[in-house]
């Protein structure tokens, strides 16, 4: 089955923001994503948070809108599911119409690849077989937080 493991934040100061969520939940940072004075460095630049189940990225977008909604949107921005077979719901996702927004290349050097649809009212999210960072697998309930970050 499907697994809602990723959520991503469109904000101004990721810094800011990820502080206020690990201070008012206890979540764990467990990576960071692109260059805030680099603009010509991938799609955007922030924080992964963690949870031990769910990946929440904390994001500054620069330089492309992928919901249409301008570059200054702030809030939800996306979700993502983490699938067993990309394949078959990537069929499933062409039969039921769903446009694809963005496709990444599988052979990325990013830390994850995903592909992104959107979904009725508009609504962005994406799929990947490849769980994000802080994100328990599709058959894992939590992961460890705390061995996780001491790995690195």
């Amino acid at each position: 089955m499907p697994k809602l493991r990723h959520i991503a934040l469109a904000t101004k100061d990721p810094e800011a923001t990820a502080a206020f969520y690990c201070k008012a939940f206890d979540f764990k940072e467990v990576g960071r994503v692109g260059d805030r004075d680099d603009p010509d460095n991938g799609l955007a630049w922030g924080i992964y948070l963690s949870d031990g189940t769910l990946n929440l990225a904390v994001l500054n977008f620069k330089n492309v809108d992928q919901l249409g909604k301008g570059l200054d949107y702030v809030g939800i921005h996306h979700f993502g599911v983490l699938v067993e077979d990309l394949d078959k719901t990537l069929e499933t996702l062409d039969d039921l119409g769903a446009p694809c927004i963005l496709e990444q290349d599988p052979n990325s050097t990013e830390q994850f690849y995903e592909t992104k649809f959107k979904g009725p009212d508009d609504v962005v999210f994406d799929v990947s077989e490849h769980p994000w960072i802080g994100a328990a697998t599709a058959k894992e309930k939590d992961i460890d937080l705390n061995a996780l970050l001491a790995a690195e």
